[in-house]
């Protein structure tokens, strides 16, 4: 019988994102859910709900409270962080790169290590050399990578996961999704979907 599948949607943009993608892969396990990793980018999104700027820089005092208390969490879950000099950052190549990998078996351990490099290493994830950098630790083929993320295809797939995304509502990442529709929002709000997920 295959496993019940949930949908992780996240924008490399997103600090709640990083969080969730340090959490998801072990609790998905545990819980016996299969989880499909979304690129999108929440630009196009809050620019189409009248916001020009990320919610953390639009609110400065609930901001340096969300530093805080993204800080807090990484603590708790026993991982490095230290908030960029640089936010938000563009995401379109990282999200393009990504989802290369995600046809391939590297997508996940790529994801994962894009979030490491801004919210740990404070890295500008727009920059070529820094996504190369990825790859090659990871021993993946750079200049083909970036062929393949530049290609008419991974640009398409990329606009329509975003549209799709607006087109379900969303207005923030993390955001999850089950096979029934039900959507989730938020870091805190993972291990509630997983349970979801296998109703």
């Amino acid at each position: 019988m295959p496993k019940p599948v949930l949908d992780f949607w996240f924008d490399f943009a997103s600090v709640y994102s990083f969080l969730a993608s340090m959490r998801i892969a072990p609790l998905a396990d545990a819980a016996g859910v299969s989880v499909r990793w979304r690129p999108f980018l929440l630009g196009p999104i809050f620019a189409s709900q009248g916001m020009k700027d990320s919610p953390f820089n639009l609110f400065p005092v609930k901001g340096q409270h969300m530093i805080r208390d993204v800080q807090r969490t990484a603590d708790e879950i026993g991982v490095g962080f230290r908030w960029p000099d640089a936010f938000p950052q563009s995401s379109v190549l990282a999200s393009r790169v990504a989802l290369v990998g995600l046809k391939d078996t590297w997508g996940e351990d790529f994801s994962r290590a894009v979030f490491h490099a801004e919210y740990a290493e404070n890295r500008v994830i727009s920059e070529s050399h820094v996504i190369a950098d990825i790859l090659t630790k990871l021993k993946v083929p750079v200049d083909a990578t970036f062929a393949s993320a530049q290609a008419d295809d991974i640009k398409t797939e990329l606009r329509d996961l975003t549209a799709d995304a607006a087109k379900r509502g969303f207005f923030g990442a993390p955001t999850f999704t089950t096979a029934d529709g039900e959507l989730f929002w938020g870091n805190d709000r993972l291990e509630q979907a997983l349970r979801w997920a296998k109703k």
